[in-house]
Parts: structure tokens; C-alpha cells; sequence
């Protein structure tokens, strides 16, 4: 009887010893699963703050506008991720200079080219520009002249075997992390100014629009439009025939950009535009008086600087 005792209790121990056996292996188990579930949980988690960062830091490079000093006239450059994009190119007079200021800034192509309309004091360098560089895409309105400057202008055109795009407004196309939208363009034939094409240019979270010479009735059929901007190039050089009261409220910049020249015999810019934008607390930028106003921005935040620049012809 005792020696069943002893049997019983070598029994017990050695199964109570396989218990614990499996208890600790199933326990280790179920750490192990647990450490697993959690670095994965936290592997989604820094993947989905990695997505989240990417969208935050879309924006690889700064973006810089150019608004060149070429007295009474318009000439804008924009630059994007080593692409290179012109907005107008001043008066006849000044297209050597700018051949030389954009072969000094290292360009050598330029990706898009917008004519705003066949006005001299806009389209007058284009010519120049396309004979000495690499040229992409070409806008322009569909209004033409009978003015040696147009004709200049579409022979360079003819003679590269480059095409003119007719854009119409909702059309959109992008410069390197740019996104642009054709606000306004017109073909009346007899008042050029309200032909031009006018631009809305989104870069991160800041917004441009380029306006042309376009005045208060192209601006009243923007109304309806998203023109919102922090930056507004005033049209027409600052004339009371453009900037209304209504347009500029409803874009509401933070800068106004005046391309004009120093006691211009248009007495550009007028003071009823001036004041307008005094009024709305506007800080202005003026090529008569800063000279080429460049803004560089990396999609929050904007820093203008003036430079001085030979380029007014």
C-alpha cells in the first residue's frame, strides 16, 4: 500500500511538471503573437505617418517668379524644377536684353511661352526669345495683327517649325509642380487688351494670377471663377480700366506686382488703383520703383526680394 502511495506521487509530480511544461510553452507563444500584432499595428502606423508626410512634403523645390524690369511693358519668368516657363517679353527694344539676363541665369529652354496678347509692348522680344533658345509648348490668343512685331513674331514661330495653342478657359497644364489655369482669353480684334490671356497658378498651398492687360469686363466674367491669390499681377500696368473693386475683393491678395516705367506717358499706375489697393491693406511691388521684383516661395511661405537687372531696353 505505501509503495502505491509513492507511485501515485512520482505520478503526480511528473504530470504537473508537464503542465507547467505546456503552460509556459503556450504562454511564450502568446507573448510571441502579441509582440508580433503590436509591431505590426506600429508598422501601419509609421507607414500611414509616412504617407501623411509625403503629402505634406510634396513640394521638392522652391518655385521663383521673375517680374522683370522692362519699363512700360510685361515680362514674367517662372522657374520650377530646372523648367522655365515666360509670361510676355517686353517691348522690341528689350528682347536683346533679355536674350542676355536668361543666358547669364543658365537657361537654355524654355518649356512653355505665353503671348497675352499681340500687343508691342508684350509680344515685342518674343521673337528674339524663340530665335535664341529651345522653345515647348507656344499660347497664344486667336487674334492676330497686321503689325511688323506680330509678323516677327510668327515668322521665329514658322521658321522652327514650332505651333501656336489656342487655349480656352478651364484649360489646364502643369511647369514642374506647378498647376495652371486659363482664367480668361478672348479674340476681339478690336480692343487687344480684352484678347489676353489670364493665368491662375497654384504652387502648394500659394496661389499667383497673371493677368495680362485684361481689364474690368474680362475680370467681371472671372467673378464666377476661383480666382483666389496671394499674389496678383495687376493688370494692365496698374490702369483704372482694370482692377474693379468687385474682382479684387473677391481675390483678395496679399501682393500686387505693377510692371510699369518711371513717368510713363500713360501715367501708369493710376491713383484710383493705387487706392483701391491701399484700401485693401495690399502691399504693392512696383518695377519703376523696385526694379525686377523676384518672389520665391516653397509653397507656405513667400520672401520678395528687388533686383536690379539690365533689361529694360
Amino acid at each position: 500500500m505505501k509503495r502505491r502511495n509513492k507511485s501515485s506521487k512520482k505520478i503526480n509530480i511528473i504530470l504537473s511538471l508537464i503542465i507547467l511544461i505546456i503552460t509556459a510553452i503556450a504562454g511564450a507563444t502568446l507573448n510571441q503573437q502579441t509582440n508580433e500584432a503590436s509591431e505590426q499595428k506600429q508598422n501601419k502606423k509609421l507607414d500611414q505617418e509616412a504617407i501623411g508626410n509625403a503629402v505634406v512634403t510634396e513640394i521638392t523645390t522652391d518655385l521663383k517668379v521673375y517680374f522683370i524690369d522692362v519699363g512700360q511693358a510685361d515680362s514674367i519668368l517662372i522657374q520650377n524644377e530646372e523648367k522655365n516657363m515666360l509670361i510676355d517679353a517686353g517691348n522690341n527694344k528689350d528682347g536683346r536684353k533679355l536674350v542676355k539676363y536668361f543666358k547669364d541665369l543658365g537657361i537654355n529652354r524654355f518649356d512653355i511661352i505665353v503671348g497675352t496678347h499681340p500687343h508691342e509692348d508684350h509680344i515685342g522680344g518674343l521673337d528674339n526669345i524663340i530665335n535664341n533658345f529651345e522653345i515647348g509648348s507656344i499660347y497664344m490668343p486667336r487674334v492676330s495683327t497686321t503689325t511688323v512685331t506680330f509678323e516677327d513674331v510668327i515668322d521665329a514661330i514658322s521658321n522652327k517649325n514650332l505651333k501656336v495653342t489656342t487655349p480656352i478657359i478651364g484649360d489646364n497644364f502643369k511647369l514642374g509642380e506647378c498647376d495652371f489655369t486659363i482664367l480668361s482669353t478672348g479674340t476681339d480684334v478690336d480692343n487687344l487688351n480684352e484678347a489676353s490671356i489670364v493665368l491662375k497658378m497654384k504652387f502648394g498651398e500659394k496661389a499667383f494670377i497673371f493677368t495680362g492687360d485684361a481689364n474690368e469686363k474680362n475680370e467681371k466674367e472671372m467673378l464666377k471663377m476661383d480666382i483666389k491669390a496671394d499674389v496678383l499681377k495687376v493688370g494692365h500696368h496698374g490702369s483704372r480700366t482694370s482692377t474693379s473693386k468687385e474682382f479684387l475683393e473677391k481675390v483678395n491678395p496679399t501682393y500686387a506686382i505693377i510692371s510699369s516705367e518711371k513717368e510713363n506717358s500713360y501715367e501708369h499706375p493710376h491713383k484710383e488703383t493705387l487706392e483701391k489697393l491701399k484700401d485693401k491693406s495690399v502691399n504693392v511691388y512696383r518695377t519703376d520703383e523696385n526694379g525686377t521684383i523676384l518672389i520665391i516661395t516653397d509653397g507656405k511661405e513667400i520672401e520678395i526680394q528687388s533686383i536690379k537687372t539690365d533689361t529694360n531696353g
